[in-house]
């Protein structure tokens, strides 16, 4: 039986949990991700846990954040006045914004903090610094 490698395009089912068990994202209620291996349309452990699988395999990944997307960066934890979020946005911890790069790219944050006078947001990948566990099943090499 042929088993999944480097360049091949494959679909797989999923489902993404945290290390407590909370489902972050799953595929089971639609159609399968379809992806080609080695070419960074995943996160590096993901690509690297379906190398190898046969179609109708299941199996678990464990995967740090190094493998995933990467460690919490304190610097892109950061402070900002309360008078730089516009007026008609509310700042309140857990709201999620967009903040224009000099160069025009549009960056998703999350309001961490909030006082007064000040906004903690932050830029890192709402994933990012944890582990994540993925159970998958390979269900086509094309």
């Amino acid at each position: 039986m042929s088993q999944a490698k480097d360049k091949d395009k494959v679909k797989v089912h999923y489902t993404g949990k945290l290390e407590d068990g909370t489902v972050f994202d799953s595929s089971i209620d639609r159609e399968p991700l379809e992806f080609t291996l080695g070419e960074n349309q995943v996160i590096p452990g993901f690509d690297q846990g379906v190398i190898g699988m046969a179609i109708g395999d299941s199996k678990t990944l464990n995967i740090p954040p190094e493998n995933a997307y990467g460690p919490t960066r304190e610097d892109m934890i950061v402070e900002i006045k309360k008078e730089q979020i516009p007026k008609d946005i509310e700042a309140t911890v857990g709201s999620k914004l967009q903040i224009q790069q000099p160069d025009g790219q549009a960056i998703p944050v999350t309001i961490v903090g909030a006082t007064d006078d000040t906004v903690t947001i932050d830029a890192n990948h709402p994933l990012a610094g944890k582990t994540l566990v993925f159970e998958i099943e390979l269900v086509e090499i094309g």
